[in-house]
């Protein structure tokens, strides 16, 4: 049975579209290495992405344009950060990662996952504390301090880094210690997302890209959204990296170029993420 934490979406992809775009984006060493392991033919293929889960969304629109008129076959395994990893190191088939941080793309480099000088930064994420309900506060802040609430939901700060981001915002707000054991941890950020939909958590902080995604899936307005400080939290910056598993694949090639291109920019900016320069 798969991992409920897990999605897999398929699309297709042609191999002479995607060359081109490597020519454009893949650093000279990664080309040349592409160079030396494809063949004259265009055969179908495939590739497998691991995606950290606040880019559910983007990640499947960015799979679309890829597949536009294309043969290969991209399979996309969403989770956290840090259980993705995990699997990583423990094996999984992934070819690229698409990591919520820099630490784990820097650690899987290091640790010798991943391919030297193939890591980069596609998207700098924002948090927000979130509601279904409407009108509940305008000034998050304020509100969180009133204490007129149940649960409060944020993602497991050890696996997941807007987690991490949230628990620095609570305790630059004084408020970590007191809320303690009333948290509701999600195992990812999609849980915890779901603890807050579902309604088994009064408000929740989350990625400000699962708040788009949900406003245009057609679910209700945004509701309650308090955009929090960048100046509270440390930057999540959210990394790109070639495993070693997919050096070999020029497919693998092919999507993490595709990842610096106009249009998977355009898609990423459109999720509410800051782009790098």
């Amino acid at each position: 049975m798969p991992d409920p934490y897990f999605l897999r979406v398929t699309v297709y992809a042609t191999f002479h579209t995607q060359f081109y775009l490597m020519r454009a984006f893949l650093t000279p060493g990664l080309l040349l290495l592409l160079t030396l392991t494809t063949t004259a033919t265009s055969l179908a293929g495939e590739v497998s992405v691991a995606v950290a889960a606040n880019f559910t969304e983007a990640a499947r629109k960015i799979a679309d344009a890829f597949e536009q008129s294309r043969e290969h076959h991209t399979r996309l395994s969403i989770g956290s950060t840090g259980q993705l990893y995990t699997q990583i190191t423990n094996g999984a088939p992934f070819e690229v990662f698409l990591a919520a941080d820099a630490a784990r793309p820097e650690k899987a480099e290091q640790d010798g996952y991943a391919m030297s000088g193939s890591r980069f930064t596609y998207a700098r994420g924002a948090l927000v504390l979130w509601s279904p309900k409407p009108d509940l506060f305008d000034d998050g802040e304020a509100w969180l301090h009133r204490g007129k609430y149940g649960r409060i939901a944020i993602a497991n700060p050890k696996t997941a880094p807007y987690g991490l981001a949230a628990q620095q915002v609570l305790q630059k707000l004084g408020l970590w210690d007191r809320l303690g054991s009333e948290l509701a941890r999600g195992n990812s950020i999609a849980q915890t997302f779901q603890f807050v939909a579902t309604g088994n958590a009064d408000a929740g902080f989350i990625a400000l890209s699962q708040v788009i995604a949900n406003e245009a899936a057609g679910n209700g307005d945004a509701g309650s959204v308090w955009n929090i400080p960048a100046d509270d939290y440390a930057p999540i910056e959210q990394q790109a990296v070639l495993l070693l598993k997919g050096v070999n694949n020029p497919v693998a090639c092919a999507f993490i170029a595709f990842m610096k291109s106009a249009a998977a920019r355009e898609i990423i900016s459109g999720y509410g993420y800051t782009l790098p320069r």
